[in-house]
Parts: structure tokens; C-alpha cells; sequence
């Protein structure tokens, strides 16, 4: 019996020197499980909480470090493992898994900078998350462009200088071939510094209804970006124009007007001329007296001209509305009510006519026989 003990002792001890570093490396994995399961129970029970916040920005920030935070345990973990399993078979690699353990930090770290300029994009224009006022949409696109665009490339000089190379040399080639590259990608850039113009000039922005009496172009603006800008006409055909265009041609914004303008002629009778006045001091009051017509723009309703079949009176007034449709519907009812106004006068609206005099021939001269 006590020699069977003596046996298991002995294959026990010959087990740990021999196969003890599958029971630490056993360990680390199962921590890193253990820390993860608990980060991903932490996590869901502080989103509960904040979702019931009405800050847009603890939510882009808790939402941003889920996944990172995941990869980063991973990683931490991963990494311990292998340095164990190095120092035990004594393989030279360290150095290599110093850099690529770097590498993964800054590379998590850049993907949860993205992610938080993405989400917090996101809830700043969500009109349901944002309850303040609403934020310029063609302004956050811009600001978050920017930022990704500087998140990426300090990433990635950070990770060059990282894994050795310098960065300085690297800044040196850059100016040398920044002007081949220049030549090269001159419409490229045109475009680019064409959309930086619309950013900072801000012509138009996401939604406006523009159009260029240079080129065809007309329609509501659904993206700007830093090569083109998509524009959907109101056929519903996108409309791709790379932005280098709006630094030489006149853009119209309509969306921007402050009123709409109510420009008609109408047409009396002849037979009606006594009437005319009647009618335009009719008319006029009405208009003074519209609910929809901005009282503080011009308005005129006046005699201006002796048409071939008609005495001319024209309206030229403004709506407080700019809309398109309500801007119809408006000047639908005042062209009803001047139809009345005429009616009610007992005139009629003029239509081309033509009239033609005869003169009274005599009776033919006849001779008595």
C-alpha cells in the first residue's frame, strides 16, 4: 500500500514539473472568461440605467466602450498567456509580443474613439434622443468627419512609431512627395477643398432645396461629402456632384427665402372700365386683411396696362409662408377671392376677342325711267 502512494506521489510531482504550465495557462484563460462575463453583466445593468437618462452623451460613451472594453480583456489575457508559455519554452519572441500587444491597445483605443464620434453623431441628430434644439445637420457631419479623419491618422503614426519606424522620416517624405501626390490627385483634392469651402461657407446644407441657374441642377440636398455632393431631384433621381462644381458656378437657395411671392395679372373687360377702381380697392382690402399675407412686405395692386382685349390690374404681394404646397393653396384661395370680387361687381375677366365695325353702306343710286 504504501508503496501504490509512494507511486501516485511520485507521478503527481512528475506531472506538476512537467505539465504544470497547462494548469496556469488553464488559469489565465478561465479569468480572462471569468473578468469578461462579469464586464458584459456590469455593462448591461448600467445601460438600463442610462437608457432611462435623457443625456445623449453617457449613452455614446457606454455604448462605444462595450466592445473595445471586450477585445481588451481578450488581449490583456491572450497576451499573458503567451508571455507564460515563452518563459517556459524558453522561446525568444518577447520583443515581438511587447509590439503586438502596443498594437492592439492603440488599435482598441482608435476603434473606441471612432465609435464614440459615430454614436454620439448619431444621438445628436435623432430628433427623438435630442430634445433640445435641433443641431445643424451639414455642421455635426462636418465636425465628425474631421474628428474621425484626425482619430485615424494619429493612429496610425502612433502605430508606426510604435512598431520602430520614425515618424519624422516619414514626415520628411511626405513633404517630397506630397507634390507628385498633388499633381496626381489634383481633381481629387479640388473636391476636397471644394467641400471644405461648402462647410465653412455653408451655401446650403442636408435637406435645402437648391438649384444653379449655371447648370441643370436643381433638387434637395441629401449628402455632403468630401469628394461629391448627392442631390435628389424631384423626380426622386440622385443627382452626384462632385463638389469642385459649387466653387464656379451661382447656387439658389430656396429653402432660405423668407416669403414667397404672389406675381399675377389680371384681365377686365373694356365694357367694365368704370369698374376697374372698385375692383382694386376690393381687392387690395382683402389682401391687407389676409391671415397667410406678410403685412410688413410690399404690396401692390394697381391698373398697368391697356392690353389689346383687356384693362390689365396686377397683385404683387408675399406669403408668411415659404412651404411650396401651402404657398399654392394660398394663392389658389386669393385667385378665388379676386374671381369673387369681379363677380360681385357685375364686371367679367377679359379673354382675347376681336370686334369689327361695319360702316352703314348706302343704298344703291337709282335712276327713274
Amino acid at each position: 500500500m504504501n508503496e501504490i502512494l509512494q507511486n501516485i506521489q511520485q507521478w503527481l510531482a512528475e506531472v506538476q514539473i512537467n505539465y504544470g504550465w497547462v494548469f496556469q495557462i488553464f488559469s489565465i484563460v478561465f479569468a480572462t472568461l471569468l473578468v469578461n462575463y462579469i464586464w458584459r453583466r456590469y455593462f448591461l445593468s448600467v445601460q438600463t440605467k442610462l437608457n432611462k437618462t435623457k443625456n445623449l452623451w453617457d449613452d455614446a460613451l457606454w455604448d462605444s466602450i462595450h466592445k473595445p472594453m471586450g477585445y481588451l480583456i481578450w488581449i490583456t489575457g491572450i497576451s499573458f498567456a503567451a508571455e507564460f508559455t515563452a518563459s517556459i519554452a524558453g522561446s525568444d519572441f518577447t520583443s515581438l509580443l511587447s509590439t503586438f500587444r502596443d498594437f492592439a491597445f492603440i488599435s482598441t483605443f482608435a476603434w473606441f474613439l471612432f465609435r464614440f464620434i459615430r454614436n454620439a453623431e448619431k444621438n445628436i441628430l435623432d430628433p427623438n434622443k435630442n430634445t433640445g434644439k435641433q443641431a445643424d445637420t451639414t455642421t455635426v457631419q462636418a465636425v465628425a468627419k474631421l474628428l474621425r479623419a484626425s482619430v485615424i491618422i494619429t493612429s496610425v503614426l502612433i502605430l508606426l512609431q510604435a512598431m520602430g519606424y520614425s515618424i519624422s522620416g516619414l514626415m520628411a517624405f511626405g513633404g517630397i512627395g506630397g507634390l507628385a501626390i498633388g499633381f496626381a490627385a489634383k481633381d481629387l483634392l479640388s473636391n476636397f477643398f471644394g467641400g471644405l469651402m461648402i462647410y465653412l461657407d455653408r451655401p446650403f446644407k442636408v435637406g435645402d432645396w437648391i438649384r444653379s441657374p449655371d447648370r441643370q441642377i436643381e433638387g434637395t440636398v441629401e449628402y455632403i461629402g468630401w469628394r461629391q455632393t448627392v442631390i435628389r431631384t424631384f423626380d426622386k433621381r440622385p443627382l452626384y456632384v462632385p463638389n469642385s462644381v459649387f466653387t464656379s458656378i451661382a447656387v439658389e437657395n430656396p429653402s432660405r427665402m423668407q416669403n414667397r411671392r404672389i406675381y399675377e395679372t389680371i384681365g377686365v373687360r373694356y365694357d367694365d372700365a368704370y369698374k376697374i377702381d372698385g375692383i382694386i380697392n376690393d381687392v387690395k382690402s382683402m389682401l391687407q386683411s389676409h391671415p397667410e399675407i406678410d403685412p410688413s412686405s410690399t404690396l401692390i395692386v394697381n391698373l398697368n396696362k391697356f392690353a389689346p382685349s383687356s384693362l390689365d390690374f396686377f397683385v404683387y404681394t408675399f406669403t408668411k409662408t415659404t412651404d411650396w404646397v401651402k404657398f399654392h393653396e394660398i394663392k389658389q384661395d386669393i385667385m378665388m377671392r379676386i374671381i369673387s370680387i369681379i363677380e360681385s361687381k357685375n364686371a367679367e375677366i377679359a379673354f382675347p376677342t376681336s370686334t369689327v365695325h361695319l360702316q352703314d353702306i348706302p343704298e344703291p343710286f337709282t335712276t327713274s325711267s
